[in-house]
This record gives C-alpha cells, structure tokens and sequence, in this order.
C-alpha cells in the first residue's frame, strides 16, 4: 500500500502531523480489522457453530443477519458518540468509541457456542455484534474529524484519507492472520473444516484484538483537542443538543451525504463479504451446494482477495490528493460512473473462466475502483456540516449509509445470486446503488478551498446562547 509520505504532509497546528496522521489511522485500522474478522468467520464458521441448520443457505443467511445487525446498531452509535464528541471533545470520544468496539470484538472471541449452551449462544453473539456497531458508530467520524480539523490549507483531502487506509489495512491484518491460521490448521482434502479452527483456532483473530485497541489508546491518550473545536469551545457556541440541531440546521447535508455514500457501502462489502462466500462455494451445484460458485479453498481465495486490498490501499490516497487538486465532486462523480459500469459486468468477468488471473483482475478493478471513491470521504463528510454539529453530522450520514448500502448487501446479494451460479443481478444491483450516489454527489457543493469555518457560517445562526452553550 502507499501513503502520502510524512515529508509531504505539514506539520499541523496543536498535534504533530505524524500523531495525526496514526492517530487517526490505527482506530480505524482497529475498526475494520474487528469488522473483517466477523466478516469472515460470518462465512467460514459461524453458520455451523453457532446457527446449525440441516439447510446450509439458511445457516449462512442466519449468520449474515447478525452480520448486518451492527449496521442498525450504527445510527444508534453516531448519536450516543456524536453527541459528546460535539459538547466534550473529539479526543475523549475517540478513546471511549475504541474500547467500546474493541471490548465486544474481544469478548466473541470467548463465547461459547451453540453445541455448548444452545440458542443462548447466537443471543450473545448478537449482543456482542450489536455493541461493536455502537462503538463503530462512534469510531470513523472521530478519526475523520481528528484528521481533517488538523490538516494544513490545501491538505484536507490528503489527510482525511488517512483514516480511509484503516480499511485496507484492517483487512490484510484480519485476512492475513486468517491465512496463517488456516495453514497452520488446514481443512481435510474433502474440504471438512479443522477440527481444531472449529474448536478455537478462529477465536484467534478476535482475542488478539486486545492488543490493536491498547496501541490504540496509547496513541489517542497523547492528542490534544484540534484548534477548531477548541474555538467553538472558546466562544460559547457548544450545542446542547447536538443531533436536535444538525437537523433544523443542517438536515440537508445529511441526507445528501448519506445516499453519497451508499454505492461506496455496496462496492465495499460486495467485493470482500459477497466475493468469499462466491469464491468459496463449490464450482458444481449439489446438495450441499445449492449455487454453484468458483470452488476456490478459503486460503486460496483470502490470497487472491489481499491482492485486490493492496490496490484498494494505494488508490486511496491517491484519492485523497485528487480531490485536493481537483476537488471532491470532480473525483467522486467519474469514480461513481466507473462503479456503475463495473457493476454491468459482474458476469461477464467469470462466463468464459474461473481461473486465478480472471478473478484478480476481478478483485483488483473492483478495490481500485473502492479506493477512489472511499478516499475523499474522509475530507467531504466532515467539509459538509458547521464545527459544533460536525462529529454528529458526519457520523449520521456515515453511518445511515451504512444501512442503506451495506447491511443487506450481503444476504441481497445471496438472494440475487441465481441457483445456475448467474450473478448478473447481483452486480446490476450494484449499479442501480451507484446511479443513486451519483444523482446526490450531483447536489453536493465544492469544499475543496472552503474553510471548516465556512461551513459554520453556512448553517442558521444558534438560537439563544443559553440553550447552546455546554
């Protein structure tokens, strides 16, 4: 992957630009790293472990439906952290939204399953998914915010990828870790699982994420609040109510920034979610079978899809630097009529061969295509609301497109996928998402040269101070 280099980013006022930079990068690393972990084990083990069905689409769609529960848990996440990140600060925020997350993801990794205490044990494990969206919904506008507030003139696009690459690299770290464990505790040559993953090998990954969330806030306890909210601090303009007021204010921005991110949500998890339980089934229908897929081993097609991340990692800051030099509209839009036309494609890509040069191909056209629309949202989002509402703001739009885009994409894409192993609906779904994004990415205004604090004299003016001030 390749990032802006530390040389070419300044120095930002009241943090160093290198504190910064991982501040805002490591949470969300630590996020989707949690998020990719369940994800996979979403795939491989927990529709036996923990929801046994004679059917094994109906385990898979059971074990997608927790998958998507953390998305609904989001919203819920945005309000609770949003609405402390306005009135407290940034900072402490960041720090509570990454225990949160990082508490729940370690605590799956300890739960027992269904054989030893029955239908209590998919309970908990909802419960558990559902705290890791709160702490979610908290987590990416805090590291958006964290990186965009400190950012020097010109230099927001760049630095509000910083936060994006956590995805990417959440991913080769969740994926990779699952690699090695499966080679370590290889599946039978008839594609039985390992006894012993099955036993405890796939806890590994969630039990090792205590480790992340402790690098974490070591690095979150040395940051000092952005100079931007210490001013809205300074002059008595905190919110009381945040969420009450970035809808009278601000409701606009919202909608519009949260269908501008839904295509983005369907790319995402189509081309890591959808594309595992594709590649990994069975290449001929059967009983056990019931739609055909590319029939790759899990180890094989995690390899082909870490290859595909990479591109999704150097395309993001490469993003991130067009929409400083071109402006966020005029990257996103032909980026969004790019992930339309993909989506027309779907099929096509795999009607003549399955082989390992198609599918990367595949996957590295698709998370390129990812990285150029996920980058300049880190800067655009935050860009879109006034300063005492922004972290709420950014987090609802976010996060609602979250549901939107990408909670039902997975079991949408399960029920689209036809039982000859046809998936030309699954990828026009996907256009239709983008058609969508690009009908809001039409209405949103050029940030580009705008100041943060244009955004807050760009909202009504407060009402009176006593029901505003902290």
């Amino acid at each position: 992957m390749s990032a802006a280099p530390a040389s070419a980013i300044p120095k930002t006022a009241g943090n160093p630009r290198s504190r910064v930079v991982i501040a805002s990068l490591v949470g969300t690393s630590i996020e989707f790293y949690d998020f990719y972990v369940y994800a996979t084990a979403a795939v491989l083990v927990f529709p036996t472990l923990f929801f046994p069905n004679e059917d094994p689409t109906a385990s898979q769609l059971s074990s997608f439906v927790t998958f998507a529960l953390a998305f609904f848990a989001r919203p819920v996440g945005s309000i609770i952290f949003g609405h402390f990140g306005d009135r407290v600060g940034r900072k402490a925020t960041l720090v509570a939204s990454l225990l949160v997350m990082g508490t729940a993801t370690f605590l799956i990794g300890c739960l027992p399953t269904f054989a030893s205490i029955g239908i209590w044990a998919p309970v908990l494990l909802a419960v558990m998914r559902f705290a890791q969206g709160v702490g979610l919904g908290g987590e990416w506008s805090g590291a958006a915010l964290l990186a965009t507030e400190n950012a020097p003139k010109g230099k927001r696009g760049v630095f509000g990828s910083m936060p994006q690459l956590g995805a990417p690299i959440g991913f080769l770290l969740a994926n990779g870790l699952f690699i090695a464990i499966n080679a370590a505790m290889p599946a039978g040559a008839d594609g039985t699982p390992n006894p012993e993953f099955q036993a405890w090998g796939w806890r590994i990954p969630f039990l090792l994420s205590a480790v992340l969330v402790i690098i974490g806030l070591y690095v979150r306890f040395r940051l000092v609040e952005s100079t931007v909210f210490r001013g809205v601090q300074e002059s008595g303009t905190v919110a009381k109510v945040p969420l009450g007021r970035v809808f009278r204010t601000s409701w606009k921005a919202v909608v519009i920034g949260t269908f501008g991110m839904v295509a983005t949500y369907v790319l995402f998890y189509f081309m890591t979610t959808f594309t595992l339980s594709y590649g990994t089934t069975g290449a001929e229908a059967g009983p056990l079978v019931p739609k055909p897929g590319l029939g790759y081993t899990r180890g094989e097609f995690l390899t082909l899809l870490m290859i595909g991340v990479v591109f999704f990692g150097i395309f993001t800051p490469i993003a991130g630097i067009l929409a400083d030099r071109f402006g966020r509209r005029r990257t996103l839009i032909p980026t969004t009529i790019g992930i339309a036309l993909f989506g027309l494609t779907f099929q096509f890509w795999f009607a003549a061969s399955t082989g390992p040069i198609t599918v990367v191909t595949f996957l590295v056209v698709g998370l390129s295509l990812m990285g150029l629309t996920f980058g300049p949202m880190g800067a655009l989002l935050p860009e879109l609301f006034p300063t005492n509402v922004r972290y709420t703001g950014s987090a609802i739009a976010y996060n609602v497109a979250s549901i939107l885009g990408a909670s039902l994409a997975p079991t949408i894409a399960l029920a689209l996928w036809k039982p000859d192993g046809n998936i030309f609906l699954v990828g026009l779904y996907l256009t239709i998402a983008a058609v969508v994004t690009l009908v809001a990415l039409l209405f949103v205004r050029e940030t580009k040269s705008a100041g943060l604090d244009d955004a807050d004299r760009s909202g009504e003016p407060d009402a009176a101070p006593a029901e505003v001030r902290a």
